[in-house]
Order: C-alpha cells, then structure tokens, then sequence
C-alpha cells in the first residue's frame, strides 16, 4: 500500500466520521481555499497547501514523499525520537518496518494542532450552545494552547526519522473522529439509565477492557453509579480540551453527563459546579479504540500488518 492511499484514506474516513457532519467540513475546506487564492505570491510561500484538503492541521506525512511502498507498519500512541530508533533498529534485526505511525502529533503537525479546537464549536453547537458563545469561549482557549505550544522543540522525533530515513505518519483527530462518532452512536442506541450502566458498556468494548485489566479501566468522575445519565455528550475530539467555561452552557442546553477521555482538575471543578455528570473513558484506551476504527478502515482498502507499541493494542473488528 502507498504511504499516500495510507494518508488519504485516513482523511477522508475521518472527514465521514466528523461529528460536525460533511456538510460544515466541506464549508471549513472552501473558507481555506478562498484565503489561499487571495492571499499575494510572498504570503503562499509559508501556507500549509495540505490544508486545502486535509482539514485536521494534526495529521499529516511527517517523513516521506506519500510515493513509497508500505507493507509493515510500527504504530503506537506516542511515537518519538526512542520509538523512531526501535523501528530502525527493529529493521536491522530482521524485523523490516516501513514506517512509523504515531497517533499523537509531532512535527509541524504538533506545533499548529491549536488549530483543530476550532472545530468543538459547531459540535457544541449540535449539542445546543449557541454558536455566538461556543466560538466566544474557545477563542481564548485556543490562544492558551497556541501559547503553550510555542516554546515547544516540535521536530525533534522528526529529526531523527530523517535522518535514519524512517517514514513517518501522524493521525490525530481523525481517529478521535472515529471514536468519538462511534461512541456517541453506542449511548445513542443503547440509552445507559445510570452512570453505572455507561461504564460497564464501555467495558464490553475491547480496548476498555483490557484497560481495565491494567488498572486503567473507565470510572465515574462526577456523580455517582446510581444517579441518572440523561442526555449523554461524548466529548472526545478536536485536539484537547476546550474551554473550562462551557460546562455551564452545555447544562442549559439539556446535556447531563459527559463521557471524556480526561478530564483536567480546573474543568472537573467547573463542571462539578455546574452538577455535571462526568465518566471518565480513558485516555490511551480512547486513542486505542480510535486508532483500531481507523486502521480496520485502511485494512478495507490494502493489507497493512500492523506491529503495535508504546501504549497501542491492535483489536480488529472484522
């Protein structure tokens, strides 16, 4: 499999996966292209042209012209310079890999993945809060990110992937795509009366099982097994978390329980505030069930074998 069928199927399931639906990507995508064709000669030089049709900033081809033959894949949740040095020394031992499939950014795709968060306000806006306050909230938080983010040394794993000339892929929000659609359509069907009822759904899932057996497993954050559900927001996509101030407004919009993969001290004290319902999914277990959506998709189009590490565990649903 070429390593662009690889990166173009990943796009476009997650484009298919949006929870924001086809229809407002497709706009985000001709809003990029207008802004490309006006921009003058000198200002080009500096856009990211991926962009006009890869909507996730966070997932790109890290190392890698897309032209190359794929056959063995290294994947795991964090992939950096120690990971990129396993694949080349897995290589040398016998154990040929191709490349190296990370599913938290790196690179340029980590250095701008601020970008992404602009996507929660139109899926906070499916969910009932007005746009006007959704894009008003998140405005400062992306800027905090985006400030964060600044002073980091991003091309290191990068670096190192060139120079032993190791292809390198990142998929993000993608797969956080698919687990977050695929989770959200899980509650939708099933209707959990309790908090209680949620986590042991989620336990019924592969990755959350297994995550479980590692101490890891999913757990009421805010509120208690018995008390009810209600209407459920699975809230697990567009780069990292949102603005802490939005707990109020999701309230007011008839949201009573949110399932999230983390969940920061100073959000679960605001949404505690706010007598919101928390269960806590998990974090690498959410990647996990995320990336496995993902990579059952690609497996659909070509054959890719799979070789996981760091924090990753292949669960195929075929």
């Amino acid at each position: 499999m070429l390593l662009r069928k690889i990166y173009e199927t990943v796009v476009a399931k997650g484009i298919e996966k949006d929870p924001r639906g086809k229809e407002a990507v497709k706009k985000t995508l001709e809003k990029r292209v207008k802004t490309y064709e006006n921009m003058k000669e000198d200002e080009k030089e500096f856009f990211d042209t991926e962009s006009l049709a890869n909507p996730y900033a966070d997932t790109r081809i890290l190392n890698g012209t897309g032209d190359e033959d794929v056959k063995t894949a290294l994947v795991g949740i964090d992939m950096e310079m120690a990971e990129i040095l396993l694949a080349d020394r897995l290589s040398s031992k016998g154990q040929k890999i191709d490349l190296v499939i990370s599913h938290h950014p790196e690179g340029k795709a980590y250095a701008n993945f601020y970008e992404v968060m602009h996507m929660q306000a139109d899926i906070l806006n499916k969910f009932g809060v007005p746009i006007n306050v959704a894009e008003s909230l998140l405005e400062d938080r992306i800027k905090e990110v985006e400030r964060r983010l600044s002073p980091v040394n991003h091309t290191r794993a990068v670096d190192v992937a060139k120079l032993l000339n190791v292809l390198f892929l990142c998929v993000h929000t993608p797969a956080d795509n698919m687990v977050a659609t695929y989770l959200q359509q899980v509650f939708d069907e099933k209707k959990p009366d309790t908090l209680e009822d949620i986590t042991k759904i989620l336990k019924e899932i592969p990755e959350y099982r297994e995550a479980a057996k590692n101490n890891a497993g999913p757990k009421i954050l805010l509120g208690s097994k018995d008390r009810r559900a209600g209407k459920i927001f699975v809230d697990m996509t567009g780069g990292t978390e949102g603005a802490k101030d939005i707990f109020e407004n999701l309230v007011n919009s008839g949201v009573n329980t949110i399932v999230v993969m983390h969940l920061s001290e100073d959000h679960r004290k605001e949404a505690e505030k706010h007598h919101m319902n928390a269960v806590l999914a998990g974090h690498i277990s959410s990647d996990n069930l995320g990336m496995n959506l993902m990579f059952d998709e690609i497996q659909k189009t070509d054959f890719l074998e799979v070789l996981p590490c760091s924090g990753y565990r292949r669960f195929s649903r075929d």
